[in-house]
């Protein structure tokens, strides 16, 4: 199934387009995305055999005018965890060694931002981090490999935008406030439950500038810690909630570690998509 947030309201995409949870459910669920993330087996159940019935056919479909407002599918997570060097190819541009634990870090709910809403950029040297952003979907501790993928709730696509000059500045790295400007965390168009996909673990992830070059093309198989490990790492230490988001790391290709480097400006249009998810677009504004 596929979730997404539409003018503030959780919808679902039916056979003809998205559908309003809310009404398709006599109330049953309500219109934040929130209250289906809390019941997610319940919620799993309906919407499966309610897109299987004659009434999905019939049921109205929510309009995506110009103008329509697409929100972060998971808009009011309890926990964000971002991951850094988590691809072999980015370890290397970066020039540091391949980690034993997973470099985790936190990004704030405020940067959260949807599909096709534009980014302020502050001052600095604002950079580019495509990730595969998994969506917990029911209470998690001391998860293991074999269960860790039956606590995802689903993946939508991410970006996670770094603010370079404040994230190294100082003694000690400033990678949350660098990371968690105003809509620093883009994420969507839509949530994508975990049964979408025939291998969850192995999907194309990458990023471009609308009508101009890919910056960055890779897979998920190439991470050093994949999802079910960051589960089992996360969980060993904070109980993970329906809703927490992991941002799960970025590939080579990020601006900072190019020659010369390069950064966003006003007028880019940041283009990211993963493969069997879909595609997120933020243009980017000036202060």
């Amino acid at each position: 199934m596929r979730l997404a947030d539409i003018d503030g309201r959780l919808v679902i995409r039916g056979p003809e387009g998205h559908l309003d949870v809310a009404e398709a459910s006599g109330g049953r669920f309500g219109p934040d995305a929130q209250t289906a993330l809390d019941r997610w087996e319940e919620f799993s159940a309906w919407a499966r055999q309610f897109l299987a019935s004659p009434e999905a056919v019939k049921a109205p479909v929510v309009a995506t005018a110009p103008g329509t407002v697409w929100g972060p599918p998971v808009p009011r997570p309890a926990q964000i965890f971002a991951v850094g060097l988590n691809y072999r190819d980015h370890i290397a541009e970066s020039k540091l060694d391949v980690p034993t634990e997973p470099a985790v870090f936190t990004k704030f709910r405020t940067s959260l931002t949807g599909h096709d809403r534009p980014v302020v950029l502050p001052e600095g040297f604002v950079d580019w981090e495509t990730e595969l952003v998994a969506v917990i979907g029911r209470p998690c501790r001391h998860a293991t490999r074999e269960t860790a993928w039956s606590y995802v709730a689903g993946l939508t696509v991410g970006q996670d935008l770094s603010e370079r000059r404040l994230q190294l500045t100082g003694p000690a790295p400033q990678f949350s406030l660098g990371k968690s400007y105003p809509g620093f965390a883009p994420l969507g168009p839509e949530l994508v439950s975990t049964d979408e996909f025939a291998d969850p673990d192995d999907l194309e992830l990458g990023c471009r500038l609308e009508g101009g070059e890919v910056l960055q093309k890779s897979r998920t198989s190439a991470m050093v810690f994949d999802v079910p490990e960051l589960v089992v790492r996360l969980s060993a230490v904070c109980p993970l909630l329906p809703g927490d988001l992991i941002f799960t790391g970025t590939p080579a290709g990020v601006g900072g570690a190019r020659t010369p480097q390069r950064f966003l400006a006003p007028g880019d249009v940041l283009v990211t998509w993963i493969e069997g998810i879909g595609t997120l677009r933020n243009p980017m504004v000036g202060s």
